[in-house]
């Protein structure tokens, strides 16, 4: 297999990731939500996946004619905020006018941050919250907070998307990656575990999700107040 296939096979693999989002937006509108989030879980894996064979077969080098990046951020935005806000707003999670507040700060806030030229610090950590809203949603569905704990989330971190704090990215933010990734990895399995479950309450993934959502929320903003060793 030549480089240019290796490299295009990449670009082919992340589009997939749009064949997962129109299963998860079909299960969406039947409101079969255990199975929306498994699809936008696969999706999450995918996206996961994608980057490193990038890097790997340097996609921009050997398959330019498609733009991975473009293509990556197309779908996150589906994936990670579109399907997600939907979901929030169709369950009843947030009734009332409390749900329109929340799609509205979603929606408009993402796509402002995905445009955003300034979104990756020096080490490719994210600078402001990411737009994660398909983690944030399924913990949600998980555990099932007040509501107005929930309208409260989505506000602080719509805000915090344009702030100067720093959230680390698993795969690319070298310090702590050792424990980071495995996070990101044991997030999914609980992720896909509790979706599987039909979040069933009284399943012990709501508890893994918890740990490991609060780790990869608040790692950046620690490293940013823990000064880094010097080498």
């Amino acid at each position: 297999m030549t480089k240019e296939i290796k490299a295009l096979s990449v670009h082919l693999l992340t589009a997939t990731g749009a064949v997962f989002a129109m299963l998860a937006m079909l299960a969406a509108a039947d409101e079969k939500w255990s199975l929306m989030f498994l699809w936008l879980v696969v999706a999450f894996a995918v996206d996961g996946a994608d980057g490193p064979l990038a890097r790997k077969y340097d996609v921009n080098t050997n398959a330019p004619r498609f733009d991975g990046n473009l293509l990556d951020m197309i779908i996150d935005y589906i994936t990670y905020t579109f399907i997600p806000a939907f979901a929030l707003f169709k369950s009843g999670l947030l009734p009332g006018w409390t749900g329109w507040v929340a799609i509205i700060l979603i929606t408009f806030a993402s796509a402002m941050y995905f445009c955003d030229r300034g979104m990756k610090t020096k080490d490719n950590s994210f600078a402001g919250f990411p737009g994660c809203w398909n983690m944030v949603v399924l913990v949600l569905f998980a555990t099932e907070p007040n509501f107005w704990f929930s309208l409260a989330l989505v506000s602080v971190l719509a805000v915090g998307m344009f702030l100067p704090l720093k959230f680390v990215h698993p795969v690319r933010t070298e310090r702590w990656r050792a424990v980071s990734l495995p996070m990101c990895f044991a997030w999914t399995f609980f992720a896909g575990w509790a979706a599987w479950v039909d979040f069933h309450p009284e399943s012990w993934a709501h508890w893994g999700l918890v740990v490991t959502s609060i780790y990869l929320l608040c790692a950046g903003i620690a490293q940013q107040i823990i000064p880094a060793r010097q080498s």
